[in-house]
């Protein structure tokens, strides 16, 4: 049956289905649920093992990105959260996702889960940036890592607010917890991220958030150079993202 996997939606949500993809072209076995519903019955959660809040425009960004479902998961869903994750349950959140998590204060969680001490917030540019960027993976030993073998991975941004913002200080104790997983590279940054940083995790690596989008980058057909250079349907290196999280709850 493979590693039951959430993908959480709500209204805005667009990035739902690529995501199922993802997950099911990584062995996992993924069920795409409404927020509403888990409202209702908090503890289907957990029949999961891997939560994903996929990427999107979650109620339309109407207070700032992600800020809504965010308040949700904290004053509706806390207590079953922090149950999933004393389980070992894996939370990955992509783009919108990230923002959510973030703002939650799930990432990056040095004083502990649901306290803010970051935020993503508008580009540089003031623009919504829609390209392909390069990352430096920093961190391979994670659950959701440990399967990736290249020193850096090609995927697409598509956001407004993706520009990682802390306190010097919050920024200072990331770097010296080793908790920035993935940072733009090649001069790549698309929105002025401190430090360049795309992706994070928590203290225990159980949850990964990552500006860039994964599930639009695991097969060769989603690239746009694609023709005449590999395979449409060859599996490429950010589906290890997903595999890892999958292998890594299979063996534990």
């Amino acid at each position: 049956m493979g590693i039951r996997a959430l993908v959480l939606r709500t209204a805005g949500t667009n990035c739902d289905e690529e995501t199922v993809y993802a997950l099911r072209l990584a062995d996992a076995n993924p069920d795409s649920l409404h927020i509403n519903q888990l409202r209702r019955d908090p503890a289907v959660l957990l029949d999961y093992r891997m939560l994903v809040i996929p990427g999107g425009f979650s109620y339309g960004d109407d207070i700032s990105a992600g800020k809504v479902l965010a308040l949700e998961l904290e004053l509706f869903l806390k207590n079953v959260l922090l149950e999933f994750l004393d389980r070992g349950g894996l939370i990955l959140g992509i783009c919108n996702g990230f923002q959510v998590l973030v703002k939650a204060g799930l990432l990056p969680a040095m004083s502990g889960y649901f306290t803010v001490e970051a935020s993503l917030v508008e580009n540089d540019s003031g623009l919504f940036v829609d390209r392909w960027v390069e990352l430096e993976v920093c961190r391979r030993d994670l659950p959701w890592t440990h399967l990736l073998t290249a020193d850096r991975l090609r995927m697409p941004v598509a956001h407004a607010e993706g520009k990682f913002v802390a306190s010097e200080n919050a920024i200072h104790q990331l770097s010296l917890s080793n908790q920035v997983v993935f940072r733009y590279a090649g001069g790549t940054n698309p929105n002025g991220s401190y430090q360049d940083i795309a992706g994070i995790c928590d203290p225990s690596g159980q949850i990964l958030g990552l500006m860039p989008h994964p599930e639009r980058a695991v097969i060769g057909s989603q690239y746009p150079d694609w023709f005449g250079r590999v395979p449409y349907n060859r599996f490429m290196p950010p589906l290890d993202i997903f595999r890892s999280g999958v292998k890594w709850l299979e063996k534990s």
